[in-house]
C-alpha cells in the first residue's frame, strides 16, 4: 500500500465519526468560516466582531465562545448546528480567553489594552469581578487544575504573570525569554511551557514552589508560538511561526519527540478526537491545513479567510 493510499484511507477513517463543524475565525474578515468535516467544504461564514482572535468552549458544551478582540464583544454559537446564540458586549478588548476547570471563573487578556480580567460565572452570565493592569500586551492564558491560579503572558514585557484567582491579585511576576505567546501547564501543575514568538524554543518553567524558577528549554523551532494537547495525556503540539513547522513534545520528559512542516505560519491547532488528525490554521495563506499526526504528512488543504487564528471543533482530543 502506497504512502498516499494509507494516508487517504487514514483520513477517511478519521473524518468518518466526525459529524460536528469545524471553526476557524479569520481574524482580518470579523468572521468565523465554518467546515464541514465530511466534505471538507466551507459552507458559510458567520459574521462576529471586530478582530475574532480565539475561541472557547463553555463548561456545559453548550456554546463555544469566540472573543471579538477589536469588538469588545463575546460571540456564542452552537457548537452543533453553528447558529449564534447572542452576543455579549461591554467586555473590553477580550484577545485570550479561558474557563477554569471548576467552571467559575472565565478570564481574558487585553492584548491591545494591557489588562486582565477576571469574570465569575454562573453556567449562564459573565460578571466581572476584577480589572487587572498588567504588563505590555498580555498574550495567552493558562489556568491551574485545581482552579486556584491564571497564568499570563507578557508578549512585550518579555514576562510571566500568576493571578490568584480567588482574590483576583498577582501572585508574581518572572521575565521569560523572547514574546512569550501560548502557556501550556503540565496535568500535575508542576510546569508550564511557554512558547517563544521572538525566539526559536519553548520554555520550562516549575512553577510547584512559591516562586517560578526555570528548569530547562526545549529547542523547536523560530516563532515557537501555540500549543495543543494531544489527547494522549503526554504530548503536545507546538506550533513554530517563524519555521514553518510543528513539534510534538514529551512533556513526561520534557523533550521534543518529532518534528514536521506546516504550512503558511502555524498558528492554533485542534486536534480529533481519535488523536490522528492536526487541524492547523494556516495563518499566512488563508487556508486550514489538516495534517497526519502520525507522519506529518498534509493530507489537505481547506481555503478560509483572511489572517485564520483561532480553531475548534466539538469533536476534539481530551485537553490535559
Amino acid at each position: 500500500m502506497t504512502l498516499v493510499l494509507a494516508g487517504a484511507l487514514l483520513f477517511a477513517a478519521s473524518t468518518a465519526q466526525a459529524a460536528h463543524p469545524i471553526f476557524v475565525l479569520n481574524s482580518l474578515d470579523a468572521n468565523v468560516s465554518v467546515i464541514d468535516p465530511v466534505t471538507w467544504q466551507e459552507t458559510r461564514r458567520i459574521a462576529t466582531g471586530k478582530e475574532p482572535h480565539h475561541i472557547y468552549l463553555t463548561p456545559d458544551e453548550k456554546s463555544v465562545i469566540v472573543a471579538n478582540a477589536g469588538g469588545d464583544s463575546l460571540t456564542f454559537i452552537d457548537p452543533r448546528t453553528a447558529e449564534v446564540q447572542r452576543v455579549v458586549r461591554g467586555t473590553i478588548d477580550p484577545y485570550q480567553l479561558r474557563f477554569s476547570p471548576d467552571m467559575k471563573w472565565f478570564v481574558t487578556v487585553a492584548n491591545r489594552l494591557n489588562h486582565i480580567d477576571i469574570y465569575r460565572w454562573d453556567g449562564k452570565e459573565l460578571t466581572l469581578a476584577k480589572r487587572i493592569p498588567s504588563s505590555k500586551t498580555p498574550s495567552h492564558i493558562w489556568i491551574d487544575t485545581k482552579s486556584t491560579t491564571a497564568y499570563a503572558t507578557m508578549q512585550d514585557s518579555d514576562e510571566l504573570v500568576a493571578v490568584d484567582l480567588a482574590t483576583q491579585t498577582l501572585k508574581w511576576r518572572v521575565k521569560t525569554g523572547k514574546m512569550p505567546a501560548d502557556v501550556f501547564g503540565t496535568p500535575n501543575d508542576k510546569y508550564l511551557l511557554v512558547g517563544l514568538t521572538g525566539d526559536d524554543h519553548v520554555q520550562v518553567f516549575d512553577v510547584s514552589g512559591a516562586q517560578p524558577k526555570v528548569f530547562k528549554t526545549i529547542p523547536t523551532g523560530a516563532g515557537a508560538h501555540a500549543f495543543r494537547a494531544a489527547g494522549d495525556g503526554r504530548h503536545v503540539f507546538v506550533g513554530n511561526r517563524v519555521a514553518n513547522t510543528i513539534n510534538k513534545i514529551d512533556y513526561t520528559a520534557l523533550e521534543s519527540v518529532m518534528q514536521f512542516p506546516a504550512p503558511g505560519g502555524p498558528d492554533c491547532m485542534e486536534v480529533t478526537a481519535d488523536g490522528k488528525l492536526l487541524f492547523v490554521s494556516s495563518r499566512w495563506i488563508k487556508k486550514m491545513s489538516v495534517i497526519d499526526t502520525t507522519t506529518g504528512q498534509l493530507v489537505r488543504q481547506v481555503k478560509v479567510g483572511k489572517s485564520p487564528h483561532g480553531i475548534w471543533t466539538l469533536d476534539h482530543a481530551k485537553r490535559y
